[in-house]
This record gives C-alpha cells, sequence and structure tokens, in this order.
C-alpha cells in the first residue's frame, strides 16, 4: 500500500497509529520531508499546489512519537522530534544557537544565524535565514532569499487544507517583518522592515493613478512598505494597517544592484 493510502486511512482511523505499517509509513515521509525530495506545497505552474496528505502525516508524526531527552553538549532538551544533523554532508552553514528540527529541508548553501526552522519547512538553496528570524511549519522559501533579522514566517498545520506561508525565489524580506496566514511573497519582491501581512492582508499598490488591491499576495518585484487606511467603526474612524507597493524592482539590474535602487529611490528601510 502506498504511504499516501495508509496515511488518509490513518488521518480517519486514529486506531491504525498503533499498527507498524502505519508507524513506518509516517516516518517515511517525515524522512522525505527531512530529504527535500517531497514538500508539503510545490508550485504547479504560476499557483502552488498544497499536498493535504503530508501535512497529515506530520500531524500523525506527533502521536506516535516518545518524549526523548536530547543533550547537546551543555544543552538539553526534551521533545518528541529530534535535532537535524549533518550539517557538513548538507553543505548548510549553522551558526550557534540555530536550530532546525528533523522533517525540515536546508538546501546546499543556505546559511542560518541564530535562528530557527521547523518540521516540515523548506528553504532554497543559497537562502540566509538571519539572525533570530524563525521559519514556522510548513513554510515554503524559495531560492536566495534573505530572510533579515528577526523575521517571522507563521506555521501552518491545521486546517490541512490552508496554504503554509511561501516566500518565492529572490525575495528580501526585512528586518522584524511578520508574514503568517498563508501569505505568499512572489519572486524578487521587497518587504520593508516592520511589515505585517496575513492570508487577508489589504495590499494595495499605489504607483498608478488608480489604487489596485491584493489580498494576502505581493505580486513578484513589488517593493513593499508598511501603510495604512481608514476604517469606520461605531465609536469612530481609525487607521488600520495594510501594505503599500510603491514601486517595482527594476528587471535591467541584478537583485543586489536592483535592492540599492530600491533603497535608494523608494528609501525603503529594510
Amino acid at each position: 500500500m502506498e504511504h499516501r493510502d495508509i496515511i488518509e486511512k490513518a488521518w480517519e482511523d486514529r486506531s491504525l497509529l498503533k499498527e507498524n505499517e502505519t508507524k513506518e509509513a509516517i516516518r517515511a515521509v517525515i524522512e522525505e520531508l527531512d530529504k527535500g525530495r517531497i514538500r508539503v506545497a510545490e508550485p504547479n505552474g504560476d499557483e502552488w499546489q498544497v499536498n493535504e496528505w503530508v501535512k497529515k502525516a506530520v500531524l500523525l508524526y506527533f502521536p506516535i512519537q516518545s518524549m526523548n531527552t536530547i543533550e547537546v553538549g551543555p544543552f538539553e532538551f526534551h521533545d518528541k522530534i529530534g535535532l537535524k544533523q549533518d550539517y557538513a554532508g548538507l553543505g548548510v552553514r549553522v551558526v550557534p544557537h540555530a536550530v532546525a528540527r528533523y522533517g525540515a529541508f536546508l538546501a546546499r548553501g543556505v546559511v542560518m544565524m541564530p535562528s530557527y526552522v521547523n518540521i516540515g519547512a523548506y528553504v532554497g538553496e543559497g537562502t540566509m535565514v538571519d539572525t533570530w528570524a524563525t521559519v514556522g511549519s510548513c513554510a515554503q522559501v524559495g531560492k536566495n532569499v534573505h530572510l533579515s533579522g528577526g523575521v517571522g514566517l507563521g506555521g501552518v498545520l491545521e486546517p490541512v487544507q490552508a496554504a503554509p506561508v511561501i516566500i518565492e525565489d529572490g525575495a528580501f524580506v526585512g528586518s522584524r517583518s511578520i508574514l503568517v496566514e498563508g501569505c505568499r511573497i512572489g519572486k524578487e519582491a521587497v518587504i520593508g522592515a516592520g511589515v505585517t501581512i496575513t492570508g487577508s492582508s489589504r495590499i494595495i499598490d499605489v504607483t498608478g493613478t488608480e489604487q489596485k488591491e491584493y489580498r494576502g499576495y505581493v505580486p513578484p518585484r513589488s517593493v513593499v512598505i508598511p501603510g495604512s487606511y481608514t476604517k469606520k467603526f461605531p465609536a469612530g474612524d481609525f487607521q488600520v494597517p495594510c501594505a503599500l507597493i510603491i514601486g517595482q524592482r527594476k528587471e535591467s539590474t541584478d537583485l543586489k544592484t536592483s535592492l540599492n535602487d530600491v533603497l535608494r529611490d523608494h528609501a525603503v528601510a529594510v
């Protein structure tokens, strides 16, 4: 029986978690996640496909695992899930006190400053996870992305049909930005410092004569800063947070030069 079929049946009937076949299937899927051979979500043309059965495997992994003490030098942890190992073999640079859980994939060339990557996450080749950045469960981060200091990418396991946070190739996410609830950041976009985007956030393009609005999605190469708009409440009119698209990275320049142009032209703090 295929792993997917076994996991789908165990999802409907948790008594099957007692069977060795079920446990072996779940652990095999987590191993595949850890090696990057399967993903919780993957590109499908211009869209993304969420593999719900893989998220189910992650959720079912917890009840079949027992608590264990993990000792790393003078440090001690007590958890059901081990830590990722063999960074040298993977070609990943990990600065103390960076932590990645088993079941998270880190591609060759990833740099982890003191930061955290949770189970089910995928971090693409050449990406920088900067100091105190958090890559939540099942978040999908592309190649050559820069997650600046203190960036928080939200995790998502339930509901299983919910899309994870997706950061596409070449994006730059500024310090202390919070990206949660299945929002999607398009390729080579620049997210300024302190931007908060959820799956339902208003993202308003103000570069034209008339505003254009997106919800939880930043188009490729967009330059985004924090903003606000006026909303009426029974108690009066108040400012509510949103995000503003104020420009585009230039197609004529490479990413590093383009980012410098963004800072110069739009005075965006990152």
